[in-house]
């Protein structure tokens, strides 16, 4: 088990000291296969600080362009979300009946049976489509799927192809309000950013592995498996681990290389559900004040150009 901890490191050091590290571990807690929480974070946090330095010292691409590519690749996942289940059963062609996200029936597809109108596609579809070209760099394909969103959300011509109640099923992000595909300023920021990444020489951009797909699909087998729509309480609640998760993450890379590039993505998530909240008050989860919900939303952003800001002092100093 201590060997998933490497995970959280960059491949050239789990060369030069995983086993050093392994080893480590193994005379510091013998007989137990996996450390003590408080060293588990120690190691975790470690192993973040040791990615984000990497990064830093990739001189490929500037600073700006990689925030750029981590917030679209953060507005692709977020757009997903609420169709994990849709787009799983499309895929293995399963029919979940009155399981299914945000429909009054089944059949909805070509190969199903039931009273609504046939549509071809998930719309879901769109945003994984854009989600894998960005993972892979490609930003000149994830803008036409980014642009195709817009469509999708803006008109009523494709109900054939994506299903009317595909693009209105309720989506929840976190602690914002609930998001549908008519809600065109996910899709549109999604789409401006896919094009400033097109503009800007794309084979400057980071590839990552298709490896990183494996939670997505994961999420998709929860989703769809367990019919846990993105509305029900464990999704939020899921959501909302996850979201703190990657903060803190943001935080621990900002703190030990003084970049800015992951505010970024920090700060078009907030500026996407906070205009959530405003446009429609009223759909707040009823169990968070209105005002811790905007300073949850709003605190991370300061905090990160504060961190950022020391430690670039601190170097200075140095």
């Amino acid at each position: 088990m201590n060997r998933l901890l490497l995970a959280a490191y960059p491949e050239p050091y789990r060369s030069r000291q995983g086993e050093e590290l392994l080893a480590c571990l193994a005379e510091a807690y013998p007989g137990r296969s996996w450390p003590p929480p408080r060293e588990v974070a120690a190691l975790v946090r470690a192993g973040v600080q040791a990615r984000a330095r990497a990064v830093v010292d990739d001189t490929a691409r500037p600073w700006w362009l990689d925030g750029i590519h981590l917030a679209a690749l953060t507005l692709a996942a977020l757009a997903l979300v609420p169709y994990l289940q849709d787009v799983w059963h499309w895929a293995l062609h399963i029919d979940p009946g009155q399981h299914a996200i945000a429909f009054r029936f089944s059949g909805w597809y070509p190969w199903a049976e039931g009273p609504t109108r046939i549509r071809l596609l998930p719309y879901g579809l769109l945003p994984l489509g854009c989600l894998i070209a960005l993972l892979r760099g490609r930003p000149w394909i994830a803008l036409p799927a980014a642009a195709a969103m817009i469509w999708a959300g803006a008109t009523s011509h494709g109900r054939t192809v994506f299903g009317d109640e595909g693009k209105a099923g309720l989506g929840y992000y976190g602690l914002g309000a609930p998001i549908t595909a008519r809600d065109l300023v996910l899709s549109g920021a999604l789409c401006a950013a896919c094009a400033v990444l097109a503009l800007c020489r794309p084979s400057r951009l980071r590839r990552r592995s298709y490896r990183w797909l494996a939670p997505v699909v994961l999420a998709m087998f929860v989703a769809g498996g367990l019919h846990i729509i993105s509305v029900s309480p464990a999704f939020q609640r899921g959501l909302f681990v996850l979201e703190v998760a990657a903060l803190i993450a943001a935080w621990v890379a900002t703190a030990a290389t003084g970049d800015y590039r992951w505010l970024i993505p920090v700060a078009a998530v907030a500026f996407i559900r906070t205009q959530a909240i405003v446009v429609q008050p009223d759909a707040f989860m009823q169990s968070f004040p209105d005002l811790v919900v905007l300073l949850l939303l709003i605190a991370p952003l300061p905090a990160l150009a504060i961190t950022a800001q020391r430690r670039e002092n601190r170097a200075l100093a140095e």
